[in-house]
């Protein structure tokens, strides 16, 4: 019983001390974006502010020009539902398709869509900004946000696995019961789906939220950017860098996400875990 609490206790002082290693530049970036921009990097190994300054979120709230770092945070949120109802709609359709339905070339074309999973994006970066060029939808969301609405293999992939290991006699119940294919997905396994389908939401606000190159492939007006590009406006090349304010909106941005992991950290392991239904 000793050397259980022992170990325990080794266990513990362990994982304590890889967690306070990786909170450390959190903790960094949240009391530098309390200190003086100049004194910053100067005073980088302390984490007390000193003196301590609330300026830095003033300044970086009123963002550049005519545009605020709301503006900013309202067109990441727009940028981020679409995208959300997006990958939903035709992640789960398609899943079911997958996992339910026989049809011709069934195999051959889901691997296909795994083989996807490992094309590096830089690959089709240039032929899809050629393509959304001629179709005239660059400076818009509409590059980030329609493919969405055709699949993403990794949740796909996600959403299949787990509608596995629904029982089909489900479905078999609910066809005697009248029920057709569609209503077998909208009756039976959406609502079974419910933490794959929250595992898939969180991901795609982690992944949207903090996407930078996208946006910058895509959008060219202010009023248009996201945080992440409305982070990188308080670089510059030029003149000295606002690294204050863009600490203080790091901060500010990083609030949805904490809110969100917390709220809905238990659905990520539960979802890719894909333990589904037993007994």
């Amino acid at each position: 019983m000793k050397a259980k609490y022992i170990n325990k206790f080794i266990y513990h002082i362990i994982v304590g001390g890889f967690a306070v290693l990786l909170l450390y530049p959190v903790a960094w970036l949240i009391m530098s974006s309390f200190k003086q921009s100049e004194r910053i990097f100067l005073t980088a190994d302390s984490l007390i502010p000193n003196p301590f300054v609330l300026s830095n979120y003033g300044q970086g709230w009123q963002g550049f020009g005519d545009y605020g770092f709301g503006t900013f945070m309202t067109n990441t949120a727009i940028f981020v539902v679409l995208v959300l109802i997006g990958h939903l709609i035709s992640c789960t359709l398609i899943a079911f398709g997958f996992a339910r339905l026989k049809f011709a070339g069934r195999g051959f074309w889901f691997a296909i869509m795994i083989l996807t999973l490992m094309l590096p994006a830089e690959v089709v970066m240039i032929p899809q900004y050629i393509i959304f060029a001629k179709l005239g939808w660059l400076d818009s969301l509409k590059p980030l946000v329609i493919p969405a609405y055709f699949g993403h293999p990794f949740f796909i992939f996600l959403l299949v696995q787990f509608i596995r290991t629904i029982p089909r006699e489900l479905d078999e119940a609910a066809i005697i019961d009248g029920c057709n294919t569609f209503g077998i997905y909208r009756r039976i396994i959406l609502p079974l789906l419910v933490p794959a389908l929250a595992t898939t939401a969180i991901f795609t606000f982690y992944w949207t939220w903090d996407n930078l190159l996208g946006p910058v492939l895509y959008l060219n007006s202010p009023s248009k950017y996201t945080v992440s590009m409305a982070l990188n406006m308080f670089l510059s090349n030029e003149t000295v860098s606002n690294w204050g304010a863009m600490f203080a909106m790091s901060v500010v941005s990083l609030i949805p996400v904490f809110i969100i992991f917390f709220i809905f950290q238990r659905y990520v392991v539960e979802g890719i875990s894909t333990s589904g239904l037993k007994g």
